[in-house]
């Protein structure tokens, strides 16, 4: 269970990643250094966490 939330949670980061990718080129958002920031904020996070949950179901 704890395997398939972490690649679960995998899958957000990428779609978080390519959502900040898309609106850079897109949008027309003033300050982009809010959104990286914030951005890879989660992305880290969330890969941190659900790698943690890959490598913690073989214990």
């Amino acid at each position: 269970m704890k395997k398939e939330i972490g690649k679960w949670l995998l899958d957000v980061a990428k779609y978080v990643a390519t959502a900040i990718l898309i609106s850079s080129f897109l949008g027309g958002l003033t300050p982009k250094w809010v959104m990286y920031v914030s951005g890879l904020i989660v992305v880290i996070s969330l890969l941190i966490v659900g790698l943690w949950l890959i490598n913690n179901n073989n214990k």
